[in-house]
């Protein structure tokens, strides 16, 4: 009997684990694909991008993994920041990499999302030196 009650407690777990982690993937859809110009679709290695015309915002993998592209300086501050790692694969390049653990990081990809969409590293700021980076 107890076997069975832990199979059953074990897969119930699971279940409740799978639903969280969907709901996740679908709050920053929600949110992203939200915003003027913005479309989502699968992406080559899996998962789910957000593109704003040609050029990709980034990409999820699942409720687990965000990857998106910076460049290597605003890489540099938001790693230094804690707000991202280096990516995964590719380490040297601008992207990043940012592992969602639960719930609670949902809002940080988000935000990492919306600096990419907004660029303000774009050509009215080329040359400056400032951080583009908001620290807590």
């Amino acid at each position: 009997m107890v076997g069975l009650c832990e199979r059953w407690i074990c897969e119930k777990l699971r279940s409740v684990a799978g639903v969280v982690a969907a709901s996740i993937q679908q709050q920053i859809i929600r949110v992203v694909s939200t915003w003027p110009g913005v479309s989502v679709a699968p992406h080559r290695f899996g998962g789910v991008e957000f593109r704003l015309g040609r050029r990709e915002l980034g990409h999820l993998h699942g409720s687990r993994m965000a990857d998106l592209p910076f460049p290597v300086r605003v890489r540099d501050e938001l790693v230094a920041a804690g707000k991202a790692e280096h990516h995964h694969i590719l380490p040297k390049s601008g992207w990043v990499t940012v592992h969602i653990h639960n719930a609670a990081d949902v809002d940080r990809v988000i935000e990492l999302f919306r600096l990419n969409y907004d660029q303000p590293w774009s050509t009215t700021t080329i040359g400056r030196k400032s951080s583009v980076v908001s620290r807590p």
